[in-house]
């Protein structure tokens, strides 16, 4: 697999890293947190891996899995191969972590309704894994904090309101406040425990504050954010409010700000309230926020502030706008939140405090050098699996760790996971395809070129190291070609053209297939879905994106087609070649089409492509031609452990003719050429179910792209890799 260069800023954005002490950071293994149930438990349960720790050893990870009421552990000793230690039931719904020797202290939401809060703070034994206390909290726990030498805790209790009232609006009392709790002989003392009232304080819903996060720093003073107060607080050593401060808004440019199927990224939003999320210390006078917003706000970015309430630095979407080069731009949210920066933390590594903030939507941990708190440099961005909440450094032994609380079991997609780093000299290893530097080219300002959902490739007959890309329904208002160059060591996407009807850009398309036609046009493959009034359609662009021909499905066809359609294309001596990806009404179960088309006279023929058998569905995914020979992609729709099959497979042209349809059809012969698993377990994360995009250049070199079904349901990841034909 090819290794990209380290992943600096995009734009010119933020600027270029100097040479530092930090390391890079590279994926090396990925843990699913249903490894954690006991046998016999049903699997198909959601559960979740939520705000996360460490033991002071470094040895074991503990997260919250508030879906099933427990907290799990990981045994990383080897951090390449995670290993399951079982999850400890909780009675209630755990919160947040924090360890101290060998003993865990875990904020457990109680609460039976939102009127009446309750919550308690167990005490874990993690040498017996039982829990040998509790302490009555008096409300519902949020974040847990523990300070430098481990002898207080402090707890936010949230008290958080109802969503569905008065449109989520404060106040929705009770109150929220601050709890502390000292802790002797590794121990909770309960009757120690000292409430710390907030009330009063914030702009917003003064009557009804709601602490998220806090953080010690190591003088003992606690920062504490009231995100949907859109206030921060600093409580003193002595237990009493030091000072407080609003959040503030910031007024956001060159952001997307409409939810349509397409990227335009010269959108603005004026005076977005910050309300914090997460915050860490970066030293005795410097904290971050990240600034995810809730119910009326949402600033997209992160902030530096001196501890008087003065902004060291704002991040004003600078790193949402980096995120956007690398694929996992969630447009489904530009309306919202965008990206949605939620948890951030800091931690030193040789000398270079390094802070760490993950995007919640867009699945991405973005990683900065914070030695100057007023000028952040972006060092890396890093993929972390869906929906990161929890984030763990571990400096002493060189790794770093993400906690990905999305669980979509029920849907046959990916599970809840938790992400493993390691820190070192080698280049990064991700991203594997970016549009850094490239703009929109649309001529209606200069945004970021936005991409997602590569569905089908193809080699520029004049330039076998350039290539282009189609992407898929996920944005089905700006139906795209990307140009891509291959010839460098991180392939960068460089432009995008719009495929257009009329002059306007075409709608009714899903595009799944390309071929480049060796006269500056392309031939496309368009799969239906009659559901959404989308027919199956080949069609041809010439060089500015315009359609020129469409071919609809022959009645022949037609009359049998499901929505598992064309799925690539590919041209041979002037005649078209496509795969349709599953079993239509008319074919024996296990078969699919391959089906060819002669532009010149619109007459179809076809042959059936045997599939194999396997849980899930198996179809064909792409189709390209090279040496005589039709190259196919085929695979499982299983994802992660579940995944078995993605292959590339070979029919000879020469050993099969295709018949007329509306008779039987010859089956072909397939070999099978190579096993795509192993390539994509190389990333270090989950196995993708969407290997979808395939070119083959004259010399034998294969390119392989993944759709990232454009951070749908999905970590928004793109796996871009090539090798030689054997």
């Amino acid at each position: 697999m090819k290794l990209p260069l380290t992943f600096c800023s995009v734009l010119a954005l933020v600027a270029a890293a100097p040479a530092l002490a930090a390391p890079t950071f590279n994926r090396v293994a990925s843990f699913p947190t249903v490894a954690n149930m006991a046998a016999g438990e049903d699997t198909a349960r959601e559960t979740s891996a939520e705000i996360m720790t460490a033991t002071e050893d470094g040895s074991t990870l503990i997260y919250s899995d508030s879906p099933l009421g427990v907290i799990g552990r990981i045994d990383i000793t080897d951090p390449l191969a995670p290993k399951p230690l079982g999850n400890i039931d909780m009675d209630g719904e755990p919160t947040t972590t924090v360890v101290a020797g060998n003993t865990a202290f875990v904020g457990v939401n109680t609460s039976e309704s939102f009127t009446e809060p309750s919550g308690a703070l167990r005490t874990v034994d993690l040498g017996t894994g039982t829990v040998t206390e509790s302490c009555d909290l008096g409300g519902q726990p949020d974040a847990v904090a523990r300070n430098a030498d481990g002898s207080l805790l402090a707890v936010a209790i949230e008290n958080e309101r109802d969503e569905d009232v008065n449109d989520g609006a404060l106040p929705q009392m009770p109150a929220g406040f601050v709890v502390t709790v000292p802790v002797r002989d590794g121990r909770a003392d309960c009757a120690g425990l000292t409430r710390i009232d907030l009330t009063g304080l914030a702009e917003i819903g003064a009557e009804d504050p709601e602490p998220e996060y806090l953080a010690f720093n190591d003088a003992g003073e606690i920062v504490v954010t009231l995100q949907e107060n859109n206030h921060i607080v600093v409580i003193g050593a002595d237990g009493k409010v030091a000072s407080h401060f609003s959040a503030g808004a910031v007024d956001l440019t060159g952001i997307d700000t409409e939810d349509d199927g397409r990227f335009d990224f010269t959108g603005e939003q004026k005076g977005r309230l910050r309300e914090p999320d997460a915050v860490a210390w970066i030293d005795g006078d410097h904290f971050v926020t990240a600034n995810e917003g809730d119910w009326n706000g949402g600033a997209r970015g992160f902030t530096v502030w001196n501890r008087d309430g003065t902004v060291v630095y704002e991040d004003g979407g600078r790193f949402e706008q980096t995120i956007v080069a690398t694929g996992h731009y969630p447009d489904g949210r530009s309306d919202n939140k965008g990206v949605e920066p939620e948890a951030v933390i800091v931690s030193d590594w040789n000398g270079t405090p390094l802070m760490f903030v993950a995007s919640e939507r867009a699945s991405i941990v973005g990683v900065y050098d914070m030695t100057d708190p007023a000028e952040p440099k972006q060092l890396q961005l890093l993929p972390s699996g869906i929906g990161p909440e929890g984030l763990v450094a571990i400096p002493r032994r060189g790794l770093f760790a993400t906690a990905n609380e999305t669980d979509l079991g029920e849907d046959g997609a990916a599970r809840a996971h938790v992400m493993l780093f390691q820190a070192g000299d080698a280049p990064a290893a991700w991203p594997t395809i970016t549009s850094e530097g490239a703009s929109d080219g649309d001529g209606d300002g200069d945004g970021p070129l936005g991409w997602g959902a590569l569905s089908g490739l193809t080699v520029d007959p004049a330039n076998p190291a350039r290539l282009f890309a189609v992407s898929d329904s996920a944005f089905d208002a700006m139906p795209s070609i990307y140009s891509i160059d291959a010839g460098q060591t991180l392939a960068r996407i460089t432009a995008r053209m719009t495929v257009t009807r009329d002059g306007k850009p075409a709608g009714k398309l899903d595009l799944e297939g390309i071929a480049a036609d060796g006269e500056g046009g392309f031939w496309l493959a368009s799969e239906g879905d009659a559901e959404k009034e989308v027919p199956h359609a080949v069609l041809h662009v010439d060089g500015t994106g315009a359609i020129t021909q469409e071919f609809p499905l022959p009645d022949a066809l037609a009359v049998d087609a499901t929505r598992f359609g064309f799925e690539g294309v590919a041209l041979v001596d002037g005649k078209l070649w496509l795969a349709v990806q599953r079993e239509w009404k008319d074919d024996p179960e296990g078969r699919t089409k391959l089906l060819r088309l002669d532009p010149t006279t619109g007459d179809w023929a076809g042959v059936r492509y045997p599939l194999e058998s396997g849980d899930g569905w198996v179809g064909l995914s792409e189709i390209a031609a090279h040496g005589g020979d039709l190259y196919l992609l085929e695979r499982d729709n299983l994802i992660g452990d579940l995944a078995a099959l993605k292959q590339i497979t070979r029919v000879s042209l020469a050993d099969i003719e295709p018949a007329a349809l509306g008779g039987d059809l010859p089956v072909v012969e397939k070999k099978v050429v190579r096993d795509l698993i192993p390539d994509l377990k190389a990333a270090g994360g989950y196995v993708v179910d969407k290997v979808e995009g395939m070119a083959i250049a004259p010399d034998g070199t294969v390119h392989v792209v993944t759709d990232n079904d454009g951070t749908d349901d999905s970590s928004g990841e793109t796996l871009y890799w090539t090798f030689k034909l054997p």
